[in-house]
């Protein structure tokens, strides 16, 4: 059987659908790759965004094959990656990267890659009239966002290469909840909760009542998460020889450096931002709380920390909470047993996840992550038990870049800035006083002194 090309929207979604013809095509592995570049080539004619619709529609259908052929731990891993989200409980999809109505999306295909584009802006290239045209335009579109900028929006579809790529290194934006800004300042509603002990949900009050009595009125307390676009600068400077001579090599700087440098500040500020100019880091956030450290010692961990820890956690959130921990504190997890021998840390047996050089370790059934923006051994913060379900990310969803040859003239250097703006906020105010009145409950727990 013979697959035919898809040239609308609604035959790529019949194919995709029709297990036998897929079934047809996953044989061939160079078939398909046929099947999905005449698919794509054919639409683009008539409709610019189809590369982007074709793409979402052909990495669902392999999320759901993947599911039905393999195991769960691919499952996890398409979820981290947010290439579905079929959990979510509100209309904003976790971890958005592309958003076809974002400014920027107008000027996807004005250039072919992000190098062409910082070449392009550059003094280096020969502004003919359509290049002048078209930064122009990027011109006139940036200062719709940000008049006091300056410099050059960048297409959205560039944006969107650059936070995919830093996803697969990005602590907390690969699992926040990100909320599109289509302006400076967003309010995102939330519930104004401290206690389910006589209601829930900030009023809500449930009671048995007989046949035509009385009914007792309640009704919720809502309050409001205030998301503030902040600006995140990336500077650096490229040799104007590379620039120049050696775009190939420039393509392999470029691609490296910016989506992880992206992941890298933002994650700072994500963990120990101050909330004033910057995100309120998870680490700073009102609602944490802080288990205290058994043992004399302030650099040990033990293992009745751990399970202070994961009791403090709401219940709801622990088949999404992870444990975020500092370099300092692995050794003691490593060498930790628990009554009987046992490990605490449960290592993947080869289990490699894409790009990474470390083993895939858990504890308690939940990923333990080392970073070194956790905080120091000893130190509240140490070792730190998350659900970044409950953390906002709100995504103005524009960049901008400018560059200037005159800065570091001396230097043979062209300078190039990229600007970014987004804020980062606990969702949730106050810890939850659980209904049967015990120990606070919290989606942000740590490890006290």
């Amino acid at each position: 059987m013979t697959v035919a090309i898809a040239t609308t929207q609604e035959a790529v979604k019949e194919t995709l659908n029709d297990r036998a013809k897929m079934a047809e095509l996953m044989k061939d592995p160079d078939g398909f790759e046929t099947w999905i570049e005449g698919s794509i080539n054919a639409r683009i004619k008539n409709d610019p965004q189809a590369l982007d619709q074709v793409k979402e529609q052909t990495e669902q259908f392999m999320i759901n094959w993947l599911r039905e052929n393999t195991n769960k731990e691919v499952e996890d891993v398409a979820r981290r990656l947010n290439l579905d989200n079929p959990n979510a409980r509100t209309k904003v999809r976790p971890n958005t990267v592309y958003n076809k109505k974002a400014v920027g999306a107008a000027h996807d295909g004005t250039f072919a890659t992000f190098t062409d584009y910082l070449f392009g802006i550059s003094g280096h290239a020969n502004r003919d009239n359509d290049l002048v045209d078209k930064l122009g335009r990027l011109s006139n579109d940036l200062s719709s966002v940000k008049p006091s900028d300056g410099g050059y929006l960048i297409p959205e579809i560039m944006r969107a290469d650059l936070l995919r790529l830093a996803l697969e290194t990005a602590v907390v934006r690969s699992r926040a909840r990100v909320i599109p800004m289509d302006s400076l300042t967003v309010s995102f509603p939330t519930v104004d909760s401290t206690s389910n002990v006589s209601s829930v949900f900030g009023g809500v009050v449930g009671y048995w009542t007989e046949e035509g009595a009385t009914l007792t009125e309640s009704s919720p307390r809502f309050g409001r998460v205030k998301l503030e676009a902040h600006k995140l600068t990336l500077y650096t400077e490229v040799p104007n020889e590379l620039l120049r001579d050696s775009q190939p090599s420039m393509e392999a700087f470029i691609s490296d450096i910016f989506p992880e440098a992206l992941a890298w500040y933002e994650d700072v500020a994500f963990f120990i931002g101050g909330g004033v100019g910057e995100p309120l880091g998870f680490l700073n956030a009102p609602a944490t709380i802080s288990v205290d450290r058994d043992g004399s010692s302030t650099d040990t961990v033990a293992w009745v920390d751990i399970a202070g820890m994961y009791s403090r956690m709401l219940p709801q959130s622990l088949n999404r909470a992870v444990w975020i921990i500092s370099p300092e504190v692995l050794p003691q997890l490593l060498t930790m047993s628990l009554p009987g021998g046992a490990a605490p840390v449960i290592i993947g047996g080869g289990n490699y996840p894409t790009g990474s050089a470390s083993p895939v370790m858990t504890m308690l059934g939940r990923p333990i992550i080392v970073s070194e923006k956790a905080k120091q051994l000893g130190t509240p913060g140490d070792i730190n038990f998350v659900d970044f379900g409950f953390y906002l990310l709100g995504d103005r969803q524009a960049m901008s870049a400018r560059q200037s040859e005159d800065y570091k003239f001396a230097n043979d250097v062209t300078a190039f800035r990229v600007i970014e703006r987004l804020d980062g906020r606990p969702w949730l105010h106050t810890a939850i006083t659980p209904q049967n009145g015990g120990d606070t409950l919290s989606p942000f727990v740590n490890l006290a002194n």
